[in-house]
């Protein structure tokens, strides 16, 4: 037997183990020319059961419930009924004959309610697409645009309801090969659990799965407040599962079906329900369905372009009052997207009359893969489910209750009991979801198991865990400059848990050139989890790059970039040494604004005088190195934003939430032998946007002044960037101290096409390239005080003639496979050309790991 043949007995014998009564796999073609057919409709007519076929003609169908009728239709072609015959078929075959070209039916609803569609035609044409009016589904879309439902809960004035919440990661395309692989050796137990999966027939193995009960209290007058608490939280047991649990809940976001785009991995895909969709859409209505008690149509959509960001599926629309009842997306083999081979979503709604509705359940996959998207290759599926029930209208309580701060760590404690679950879960775990909690704990009895769990964390997080103290971050451990030649660096932090109140911090580096030690340390601790309430106090010395950020970090452990480039576009000698010691405190009085005051006592000196002077005049002194105390208060907000964790340190998952920054710093003179009194001023705004079908945007604006006459060291560079690097929010073709300012305001902005450009050329979009444009900005001055203590190397000169910028495009997602960390950049000087040895043109390389 063949090892196909071997692999598809293995699939018939687990899929009788698993208690499934029918799946069939295979292919649709063309009985004349032998093509594949696409969006085929696949059905199993009694059980109501049914799919659509990709674009390769391939699909999958699965029912708990055996049945011996399968149906097949696609406009244009004769029905293909088939009789099954064998329940478990992964290798079945379909060959549909065209219909003549003058066949043609008219979809009538007779069932005496609704809007007339007799007389819309259906055409049996082939490869004739029918004009928006004339298809039915069109006048029952226009009904949907033109009552537009609304989420009910925002239109009440009091409401409360129970969230179950399943997350699940499974290891997709298990076969007998990776069974008998060694690593696996000790541990073959787990191979218990594999199933296939109901939406594309490929076998997993569970691995993660964490279950949550939700008690949701909101009121909308006399402002909208919303209390959401955690009830009950089980997972399956690894040591950093509330970081698992957030990092699987955040590839899904909340949608809603009437909106036009539809937001997925941060990226906006084409809603079937949008008013352009018949821009983008084919819809065929396929017949009329008992839904719940409720009689809906069943609309049958799928893309008309082959790569664009758009869905396959079924809806089914309430014929009483023209909502979405039903609906069920999935994404083409042709996307272009990173890591996600597919994406599945089924959201069920309970229709309460003609203007609102209410979520009732979600479901949503996402087959992932790191290497390639080859169907067979290894990968995970995520898995998210979600039940909404037990509404209710009429309680109230206090509105103080709903404002109330609940205890964060609540989100990581497993406190019910298996009474309490099996109670409380509004839907019971299949068979392999019962086992996983088991499992799990079986395996982490295993050595090897543990060691390899143990190398993913560090692979992770950049840190090797010895006790209760974590050695790095590793990733930090090698750097290069001018001054200092090769770097080396180790470091340490203490670890008890995911979510220590307090932590310690240092590190030690070398420079081999310059023949000296770096050092930094801190140690911070939290007093209220609530509130975050927090002090800190730290010190370092080491050589740094201080005019490649505008807001800098207080932070002792922070490093700027320019301080270890390895490849630069010219000699970085503009680098100085700083001692600093900082002490802080901050508070985060409301939900995700945090209020911060700064302590700061540093001493700056150039790290190498033979290159690089930062001198200035006081008193008629000439002096070269700088004594700064000062304090600063800070106001940070970031709306939105959602985080793991609960500790001194948390983790800040992906959102589009802003960051707004507003700092005040007060130079000291005399405290601590400080030069300079001074007052600055500084604001920060950055925002990731998505932009429709056009693809994200990220936008930055800072500004800044400060009121006195500084030295070199205290003013704002306009942040240069003399690597080929690539690093937002500097300016690629500036050098370091290039503009130098006491007042400025700058911009940048860059987006991101994903590909809408390219993806409509010929060829071009096998590639699956992705275009980006972007456009820098910067206009500031410097007043003639500042420039009159001047003494440095550095000659000031502001963009205050006319605001300075740059432009240019770039190339990304390049790489192989499934791996395209590549990003090419092209970059423009758009003005101030008459300024010695500048750079007009210049090419920057990057890596990110985007979808």
């Amino acid at each position: 037997m063949s090892n196909k043949g071997l692999f598809t007995a293995f699939l018939t014998i687990l899929s009788i183990v698993s208690f499934a009564q029918v799946k069939i796999q295979g292919k649709v073609f063309d009985a004349v020319s032998g093509k594949p057919i696409s969006y085929a409709d696949i059905r199993l007519p009694e059980l109501k059961v049914g799919t659509t076929t990709n674009s390769d003609g391939s699909f999958y169908i699965e029912s708990a419930t055996s049945t011996n009728k399968l149906s097949i239709t696609k406009s244009g072609y004769v029905n293909y009924d088939y009789e099954i015959v064998d329940l478990i078929d992964f290798s079945f075959i379909a060959e549909l004959d065209p219909k003549p070209e003058d066949n043609s039916k008219d979809f009538i609803d007779d069932s005496g309610d609704g809007i007339s569609l007799q007389g819309a035609t259906v055409t049996g044409k082939k490869k004739q697409r029918l004009k928006k009016k004339e298809n039915p589904a069109y006048a029952i879309l226009k009904e949907v645009w033109a009552r537009r439902k609304s989420n009910g809960l925002k239109m009440v004035p009091q409401y409360s309801y129970n969230e179950y919440e399943k997350l699940q990661f499974d290891i997709s395309n298990i076969d007998s090969a990776f069974m008998k692989k060694k690593i696996f050796k000790g541990f073959e137990f787990v191979f218990e659990k594999i199933d296939t999966s109901s939406i594309n027939g490929k076998t997993y193995l569970p691995a993660f799965l964490n279950e949550s009960i939700y008690k949701i209290e909101g009121i909308n007058k006399p402002k909208t407040q919303e209390r959401r608490e955690l009830k009950a939280n089980k997972t399956s047991g690894f040591e950093n599962n509330e970081v698992v649990a957030a990092t699987v809940k955040n590839l899904f976001k909340d949608i809603n079906i009437y909106d036009n785009r539809l937001n997925f991995l941060n990226i906006k895909f084409v809603s079937p329900i949008a008013t352009d969709g018949f821009a983008v859409y084919d819809y065929e209505l396929k017949d009329t369905i008992d839904i719940d008690g409720i009689e809906t149509y069943r609309i049958k959509y799928f893309p008309r372009r082959e790569g664009e960001l758009t869905f396959k599926g079924d809806m089914y629309i309430s014929k009483d009052s023209y909502a979405v009842k039903s609906i069920d997306l999935e994404t083409t083999k042709d996307m272009n997207v990173n890591f996600v081979r597919n994406i599945f979503m089924q959201l069920d709604y309970d229709v309460a009359n003609d203007s609102v509705f209410y979520p009732k359940k979600e479901y949503a996959m996402l087959d992932m893969t790191i290497l390639s998207k080859k169907e067979s290759s290894k990968g995970l599926f995520a898995h998210k489910t979600v039940n909404y029930y037990n509404y209710d209208f009429d309680s109230r309580q206090p509105d103080v209750y709903y404002s109330e701060r609940i205890d964060p760590a609540m989100s990581s404690v497993n406190v019910q009991s298996k009474e309490y679950w099996a109670e409380n879960r509004p839907e019971a775990l299949t068979k392999d979801q019962e086992g996983i909690y088991e499992t799990l704990d079986q395996l982490n009895e295993v050595p090897k198991f543990n060691r390899f769990v143990k190398t993913i964390e560090v692979l992770g997080s950049g840190y090797y865990r010895v006790g209760n103290i974590d050695i790095g971050n590793l990733y930090s451990s090698f750097g290069y400059n001018k001054i200092e030649g090769l770097r080396l660096r180790a470091g340490a932090r203490t670890y008890f848990s995911q979510n220590d109140m307090w932590r310690a911090q240092g590190f030690l580096a070398y420079g081999f050139d310059d023949d000296k030690f770096k050092y930094g340390a801190d140690v911070r601790y939290m007093f209220n989890k609530f509130n975050r309430f927090q002090i800190g106090a730290g010190t370092k010395r080491d050589v740094e790059q201080m005019a490649a950020q505008l807001t800098s970090s207080d932070g002792i452990m922070t490093r700027s970039f320019a301080s270890s480039s390895i490849i630069n576009q010219g000699d970085n000698f503009f680098l100085s040494s700083n001692n600093l010691t900082n002490v802080y405190t901050s508070i985060e009085p409301w939900k995700n604004v945090i209020f911060r005051l700064d302590g700061n006592y540093q001493r700056i000196k150039p790290a190498s005088r033979e290159h690089f002077s930062i001198a200035y005049d006081k008193n008629g002194v000439v002096q070269e190195n700088l004594t700064n105390s000062s304090v600063s208060f800070s106001v940070i907000a970031k709306p939105g934003a959602k985080y793991s964790q609960y500790g001194i340190d948390r983790v800040e998952m992906s959102t589009l939430a802003p960051t707004l920054m507003l700092r005040y710093t007060k130079g000291l003179k005399g405290v601590i032998d400080s030069d300079f009194e001074y007052d600055k001023v500084q604001f920060l705004y950055t925002q990731p946007i998505l932009v429709g079908s056009l693809g994200r945007s990220l936008m930055t604006v800072e500004a800044g002044k400060t009121f006195q006459g500084v030295p070199l060291s205290l003013l704002s560079a306009i942040p240069g960037n003399e690597s080929y690097g690539q690093v937002y929010g500097t300016f690629s073709q500036l050098d370091y101290y290039e503009f130098v300012t006491d007042e400025y305001v700058t911009m940048n902005w860059e987006h991101h096409f994903n590909g809408w450009i390219l993806n409509k050329i010929p060829l071009i979009k096998e590639l699956k390239l992705r275009e980006v444009g972007f456009l820098r900005a910067a206009y500031g001055d410097i007043s003639d005080k500042s420039k009159a203590i001047n003494r440095s190397t550095i000659n000031y000169t502001a963009p205050n003639q006319q605001i300075y910028y740059e432009y240019g495009f770039g190339i990304e997602n390049i790489g192989w496979g499934n791996i395209r960390p590549i990003r090419i950049d092209f970059n423009w000087r758009g003005n101030y050309n008459n300024l010695p040895d500048v750079r007009k043109f210049g090419v920057t390389l990057g890596l990110q790991w985007d979808f």
